[in-house]
């Protein structure tokens, strides 16, 4: 009886390693992130706050997050080796053995089928296509890229931006000048977001041989200022959707200010060129993109 339950609780403690090694293998942050900004293009592209179908908006919001799933588990497979010699990535499930290649790959489909079978069922063929776009560009080129260089964060960058797009077009079939806006503004916030990471994160990435520095892969001044001049971009365009009557003033007021300071940080990195700086652009990156999309959405309820 002792031995039994001995053996029946070792088999609940594996179930439950299990469980969590393929939570972490979906990266449930950045997922989460993609999936509200889904959920934020579907909301945005509403008439009204009152006409929105809260059963699409649901299956919108867990298919993106399924499909993100998929893609950085794929993501993680194909990097397997590299992570392994990344101080930030080598406790992940698959360098430390926790899950097999196998598994990942397995869980990779049903994330996929799991999650596009979810969208074309409650949006439609153009959401679902670039759902299967951003996957492919993420997953299959993107992640190759990264050892070639810079040119991998123009690639990454799209379908980085899709999301709300995504969320648009569910709600609305098409796209529309004010669907590219929305893009337009998440597309921009890329590079920066990036290239903060890229620059903290330098030693780690130099021993997988990953180069998505501009100017040479360098953390000079060069590369300061183009982050800095991708950054101030974001202070006029976060004013587009106020201009086309997306969402109103008060929105328009908070993209300011977010890109205002956001720009700002810019300039200590610009001066000292230390890790330090190039971390705060990081957390300033993480702040901006969803303050400002939470604005927009108060702003159209």
């Amino acid at each position: 009886m002792v031995a039994g339950q001995t053996d029946q609780l070792s088999g609940l403690a594996l179930v439950g390693l299990k469980s969590r090694a393929y939570f972490e293998l979906l990266k449930f942050r950045l997922s989460f992130l993609v999936s509200f900004s889904c959920a934020f293009g579907y909301v945005l592209a509403s008439p009204s706050f009152a006409s929105i179908n809260l059963l699409d908006l649901a299956m919108v919001f867990i298919g993106g997050f399924l499909v993100s799933g998929a893609s950085v588990t794929i993501n993680q497979i194909i990097e397997i080796e590299l992570d392994k010699v990344m101080t930030r990535t080598m406790t992940r499930p698959l360098p430390t053995g926790r899950l097999s290649i196998q598994e990942a790959m397995v869980f990779a489909v049903i994330c996929f089928v799991a999650g596009i079978a979810i969208l074309i069922t409650f949006t439609n063929v153009l959401t679902t296509m670039l759902s299967v776009v951003s996957m492919i560009l993420y997953s299959f080129v993107y992640t190759p890229l990264k050892r070639v260089g810079p040119i991998a964060v123009f690639v990454g960058a799209i379908p980085g931006a899709l999301p709300p797009l995504l969320g648009w077009t569910a709600a609305t079939g098409s796209i529309t000048h004010e669907a590219l806006i929305i893009f337009g503004i998440q597309f921009i916030w890329q590079f920066p977001h990036f290239w903060a990471i890229a620059w903290v994160a330098d030693d780690d990435y130099k021993k997988a041989g990953f180069k998505l520095l501009p100017s040479g892969g360098q953390k000079d001044l060069n590369t300061a200022i183009q982050i800095m001049i991708y950054t101030m971009f974001l202070i006029p365009l976060g004013l587009l959707p106020a201009t086309f009557g997306i969402t109103g003033t008060a929105s328009a007021i908070v993209a300011t200010v977010c890109g205002v300071l956001f720009f700002a940080q810019t300039f200590s990195l610009m001066k000292s060129g230390d890790r330090k700086s190039a971390l705060k652009i990081m957390f300033g990156s993480f702040l901006y993109l969803p303050i400002v999309q939470i604005a927009y959405l108060l702003n159209k309820i």
